[in-house]
């Protein structure tokens, strides 16, 4: 039963049993806010449970059927409504009792008969508290999407860098980030993996793979942007990104609060060209020892290497692609999660023409 229409001020829900009490509290409160009531605890909880939600709740204990205690708790296990404060309003005015009100989550608790002052001092109180809470949630809200923005940019920003001292293209940078979501997406609802990879992971995954070849920035241009293939002694040189990025990145942690939001991108850059039978490069890990994000880039960047144009060879085509990674499963690449590779063939053909660079590099 709505008693009041002021919309524009704080919304207060008083709960009990007694018309005679409810009218008392609201004389009390009408001309400062917005009242709505109920007269039973099943009632306070439908309206506690729906917008516009109450901004105070004045509630009584003793009711017949659900008690004020039994709203209170069933109101804090809804995180739509956990932030509300209640105070209760109650004849039961011993020391336990209100105790126990208190430990259950009241914020505050007014024994009957009821001091008209005294109300108005509590609700304005906790209303002004509630506000300055949620002011500072919101903040705190504001703050925390700021920096995870400004981790976002500098992960950006060193794969621009890489991107600009690398002859292969902002394209392939795109296509295997790309394709590095598709597979840990995939794998965070698989059974096999979704304990080691959350939703949350997914998207630092992705963040992550352009900076995998960060480390070429530390490598000369005669190596770098040689037109031919590389000898053996060039491309020993070569091999050198992969510590050169895991360094580059582990210097950039130095100047972050969090610097754990380039953990992932470390793991990445310093494991990419690791392979599962231990034959990779830079220190030979097997199998699990190698970081899951990098075994995760292994297939992205193996992929898109195939299917683009290189100075030292012609793009191959997705069906060869696959075929050769298909050969690779179980010595360069993890066997686990070629099943995943294997569901997503498709998505990665797509992804590829998508982000095809204009040179037509890709077959």
């Amino acid at each position: 039963m709505k008693m009041n229409n002021k919309q524009a001020e704080p919304r207060i829900l008083i709960v009990d049993d007694v018309a005679d009490n409810i009218h008392i509290l609201m004389n009390i409160l009408k001309n400062d806010y917005s009242i709505v009531v109920a007269t039973n605890g099943e009632k306070a909880i439908d309206i506690a449970s729906t917008a516009p939600y109450p901004d105070l709740i004045l509630l009584d204990i003793m009711m017949p059927g659900i008690t004020g205690y039994d709203v209170l708790n069933i109101l804090k296990k809804n995180i739509l409504t956990e932030g509300i404060p209640i105070i209760f309003v109650t004849a039961m005015g011993g020391a336990d009792d209100e105790a126990k009100g208190l430990s259950l989550g009241a914020v505050d608790y007014i024994s009957k008969p009821v001091v008209p002052e005294l109300v108005k001092s509590r609700v304005k109180t906790h209303l002004l508290l509630k506000q300055h809470k949620d002011y500072l949630e919101a903040r705190i809200a504001e703050r925390t999407e700021q920096l995870r923005k400004t981790k976002d940019a500098i992960l950006v920003v060193m794969g621009i860098v890489a991107e600009h001292r690398d002859p292969e293209t902002g394209e392939h940078i795109q296509r295997t980030k790309e394709y590095v979501r598709a597979m840990a997406k995939v794998m965070s609802q698989d059974s096999k993996f979704k304990e080691q990879l959350n939703p949350e992971l997914v998207e630092i995954y992705a963040n992550a793979a352009p900076l995998h070849d960060i480390g070429k920035v530390a490598i000369s241009d005669n190596i770098l942007l040689k037109p031919g293939k590389l000898t053996e002694q060039e491309f020993s040189a070569m091999k050198r990104h992969a510590i050169a990025g895991e360094e580059t990145i582990a210097q950039a942690q130095r100047f972050l609060d969090d610097p754990a939001c380039l953990e992932t991108a470390k793991d990445i850059a310093g494991g990419h060209h690791e392979k599962w039978d231990g034959s990779g490069y830079p220190r030979g890990l097997k199998g699990d020892e190698i970081p899951l994000a990098a075994r995760i880039m292994a297939y992205a960047d193996v992929y898109d290497a195939l299917i683009s144009k290189r100075p030292y060879k012609l793009p191959f085509s997705h069906e060869k692609a696959c075929a050769i990674i298909k050969e690779g499963r179980g010595t360069h690449f993890d066997p686990d999660l070629y099943e995943i590779f294997v569901q997503l063939e498709g998505q990665f053909r797509v992804i590829s023409q998508r982000f095809k660079a204009a040179n037509g590099e890709i077959e």
